[in-house]
């Protein structure tokens, strides 16, 4: 099947070839006919499956004959929650539209604000934008969604982990009632879920991939190494292994910076991308690394979904991410569109807990790997994937010796039969004939009783008859 098979215009289809597109994904095969049908759709698969085509193909296609913009009003509004994967989805709707008369623009915060409210005077067919800055062009009359008639929600799973979900919903709260719904994600979660039942109408929900699954072309493994030499292994396996574009997440922004230093001190070409980053220097960073002038670019979580470049050989984590549903967005940068891709993880034995985690989110129990001059002090410990739960013993049978604690047939039948007898009676025969506390009398009969009293007691109170 191609994508004439959709009924796009010439124009779109001229686009769509030049772009190196042959035949649509899987995902974009049922996505495509619900977007064009005008139907609400909440579609989950695998980052690399092509899910940007998914709502810009059929939604460039359905704005061809639609009436004169407003100045300031946008038809189309396309939520993103990083900078760079706004920048992404912008240039990928601007491909495709080349040969369409239709506008399309950008807009994030990091910048300043005047040259993005000139782009917006004339009206957008295509706005893509992240929520804060959206709602800060909207307070300045920048921006009105009057003839919105689609809104898209692009990674809403990483917008909700980001805290966008307040922003969201005032964004949502101005636009007009009546309009098409569309969200998109790597995965969904319960929470994202449970979101969209109150925004879809009657949504065609599309999961093409098993839920918190990794690409099948993609090798995952594990080296273990003592956390204070990460830095000196990721060095030495870029370095002997001829590794020319890697991309390393790690926690932290100082742990980034740092990282880079090193890597720089042993002669190996590395840049670093994250929040503190100016977005000039950051859109800096990632085009001299596609362009392969930086071997190594090393990245924080809140860019992860924003890096897109073809057929990207190697992931490393240089730290295991607390949440293990990041690793599938971290990984999930190689391996794309069946291509393959290697995901190494470097781990130290205090992240084995974030290692159980992830296997067990995978389900899938990862290589592990030392390299040579790097064994470590402190093995990393067994996950609950690798450990092998011993069988219960079956009941009824003993580990003591043979013959110890057993009974014999005609024993065992003996205490069958026998009768049980109150507590009083199996203590006067333990001691031998003796009664209350121990007491014998010198024939070995137990003494009297003591006969109760009708005395009042000096309380006043009666005794029980």
């Amino acid at each position: 099947m191609s994508f004439s098979s959709f009924g796009f215009s010439d124009l779109l289809l001229q686009a769509i070839n030049g772009s190196g597109y042959v035949t649509p994904t899987p995902v974009q095969l049922r996505v495509i006919p619900a977007v064009l049908a005008g139907r609400d759709v909440m579609a989950a698969a695998q980052t690399g499956t092509g899910k940007t085509a998914c709502f810009a193909l059929p939604l460039l296609q359905r704005l061809g004959d639609r009436p004169k913009l407003k100045s300031n009003h946008v038809r189309v509004l396309i939520l993103t929650p990083t900078r760079e994967l706004a920048m992404q989805v912008e240039q990928s709707i601007a491909d495709y539209g080349k040969y369409l008369p239709l506008k399309s623009a950008v807009v994030y915060g990091g910048v300043k604000l005047n040259p993005q409210m000139m782009k917006l005077r004339g009206g957008v067919d295509l706005l893509v934008a992240t929520p804060g800055r959206l709602l800060d062009l909207f307070s300045q009359n920048a921006v009105k969604f009057a003839q919105v008639e689609t809104l898209v929600l692009d990674e809403a799973d990483r917008m909700l982990d980001m805290g966008f979900i307040g922003d969201i919903r005032r964004i949502i709260a101005l636009l007009p009632g009546k309009r098409q719904n569309l969200l998109f994600s790597a995965t969904f979660s319960d929470e994202i879920r449970k979101l969209s039942r109150g925004l879809l109408n009657k949504p065609l929900e599309i999961d093409i991939s098993p839920r918190n699954s990794t690409a099948k072309n993609l090798k995952q493994c594990v080296y273990e190494v003592d956390k204070g030499k990460k830095s000196a292994l990721l060095s030495h396996l870029v370095r002997n292994k001829g590794w020319e574009q890697v991309l390393v997440f790690v926690r932290t922004r100082n742990g980034a910076d740092n990282l880079v230093k090193k890597l720089v001190n042993d002669g190996v070409a590395a840049a670093t991308i994250h929040g503190d980053k100016s977005q000039g220097e950051r859109a800096r960073a990632l085009a001299e690394f596609k362009e392969n002038r930086t071997r190594v670019l090393v990245a924080t979580d809140v860019a992860a979904r924003g890096i897109d470049i073809n057929e990207l050989p190697h992931v490393i984590n240089f730290d295991l991410p607390k949440v293990a549903e990041d690793y599938i967005h971290r990984i999930g940068r190689t391996g794309r569109a069946g291509c393959e891709g290697e995901g190494i993880s470097l781990v130290s034995a205090d992240e084995v807990k974030l290692l159980s985690a992830i296997e067990g989110l995978i389900r899938q129990t990862l290589v592990r790997e030392v390299e040579t001059g790097f064994i470590p002090k402190h093995k990393v410990p067994l996950t609950r994937q690798m450990k092998i739960r011993p069988k219960k013993p079956k009941k009824g049978k003993t580990s003591a010796k043979s013959g110890e604690g057993r009974k014999t047939k005609s024993e065992q039948e003996n205490a069958d039969n026998k009768p049980r007898r109150g507590r009083k009676v199996q203590d006067a025969e333990q001691f031998g004939g003796r009664g209350r506390r121990g007491q014998q009398t010198r024939d070995g009969s137990a003494p009297p009783t003591r006969k109760r009293t009708t005395e009042k007691p000096k309380s006043g109170r009666r005794t029980p008859k």
